[in-house]
């Protein structure tokens, strides 16, 4: 009697189960990391929706600037396209341009043509580096911010003089301007300045026009929130109040008058992201270097199990075919062949297979053509499955041949 037993089976293939094991903490992780995006971009959007908008009753929007110059007869005006900008600029219009960086500087040399000689006033509002320079020529930003955010006025500018302290503390500036009035000195740099436009940047006189250009170091006094700290209220009226209209630029990057190849899309980004995100990829191709797998020398392991030489072989036949491999299959059959044939005819298995010792043995074995024989074990390969498989019949009669008593 024969007792047949069933041995269980392992598969290799990784289950439900153990893939959600492995994978739980990172995708835990990276959850974890999008809820926290999530949470502080719905934060930081409702803190800065309409920024320096005078339509926004946000906390940093600006509507109650614009309400309380409604009230005195100032109307206010918002306009998004340079175009608008300069077609608003006239004797009666102070022009307040809200993020003046966001200008190319194409739009920004041609908002200066439009605003000087103009007679009206402009404000600029927290321009950096060369934005300041080409909106107000001879004006100058230091790259060191002010370190106190509510500063005295120290300076003889009325409108300065009536609100008192204020919160201008930010960008500081210097001028060439003789005649401009340096006003909120932080470390003896202004973040006021009024520039008369009597003047230009080297002090020379020109045509006499009762228009002025003001560069604001901070936004401080324009925001909701803001507004009813120190003198904030009594500034932000006095100099956005000196004409009956409000031209409240606010510069948007689907301006038609902005060239597309002058800012990319890392022009758009602040500096801190782009800093960031390098130290990131720093910090993730250190993390990938000290957990990677060194590679050691080969180290021969035993199957746990036992594979037949017939699933092998169809293994690897199933591969060849897979890949059109007939070459390397034809290589394959015919050095087998050769390694097999050369004990029978007296050639030592080393020189299996070299053509000049085992071609003559076999010739003289079979008393046959020794130019088919070189044909059939060294000749070219196949050209389809076909001539493989006749190549393999060809080569079994051979040997069978040889073998024959």
């Amino acid at each position: 009697m024969t007792t047949e037993a069933t041995l269980p089976t392992t598969s290799a293939s990784p289950t439900a189960r153990r893939l959600w094991t492995r994978a739980r903490g990172i995708t835990l992780a990276l959850v974890l990391l999008l809820a926290g995006a999530v949470a502080i971009a719905a934060v930081r959007s409702d803190a800065r929706h309409g920024e320096l908008d005078p339509r926004s009753a946000d906390p940093y929007g600006s509507r109650a600037v614009a309400e309380l110059l409604a009230d005195r007869g100032v109307s206010t005006r918002v306009v998004t396209t340079l175009d608008d900008a300069r077609a608003a600029t006239g004797p009666d219009t102070t022009l307040l341009v809200a993020v003046p960086d966001l200008l190319t500087e194409r739009q920004q040399t041609e908002l200066h043509s439009a605003t000087s000689g103009s007679g009206g006033r402009t404000v600029l509002v927290a321009p950096h580096g060369s934005s300041v320079e080409r909106l107000a020529p001879g004006v100058t930003a230091d790259p060191a911010l002010s370190f106190d955010s509510t500063l005295s006025p120290a300076c003889d500018l009325p409108a300065a003089r009536r609100a008192g302290t204020a919160d201008t503390g930010g960008i500081r500036y210097t001028s060439t301007d003789l005649a401009a009035d340096v006003c909120y000195p932080s470390e003896r740099l202004a973040t006021l300045l009024r520039i008369p436009e009597t003047t230009t940047a080297s002090g020379e006189a020109t045509e006499a026009a009762p228009g002025d250009t003001i560069v604001l170091g901070a936004r401080d006094i324009l925001y909701n929130k803001r507004l009813d700290e120190h003198g904030n209220a009594s500034l932000a009226l006095q100099l956005l109040g000196s004409r009956t209209h409000l031209v409240w630029y606010l510069p948007s990057l689907s301006d038609a008058t902005a060239p597309d190849d002058e800012r990319g899309f890392f022009d758009l980004l602040p500096s801190g992201w782009l800093w960031g995100t390098l130290q990131l990829l720093i910090a993730a191709a250190l993390a990938a270097l000290w957990r990677a797998r060194r590679l050691g020398p080969l180290v021969p392991e035993e199957l746990p199990v036992a594979i037949r030489a017939s699933e092998t072989t169809e293994g690897r036949a199933r591969l060849y075919r897979k890949a059109d491999a007939r070459d390397r299959a034809a290589d394959a059959l015919r050095s087998a062949t050769r390694t097999r044939l050369a004990p029978l005819v007296g050639v030592p298995v080393s020189q299996a297979h070299a053509p000049e010792a085992l071609l003559p043995a076999l010739s003289a074995h079979l008393h046959g053509d020794g130019q088919s024989l070189h044909t059939l074990l060294h000749g070219p390969p196949p050209r389809d499955d076909a001539a493989l498989i006749a190549l393999a019949d060809q080569l079994d009669a051979l040997e069978r041949e040889v073998r024959r008593p």
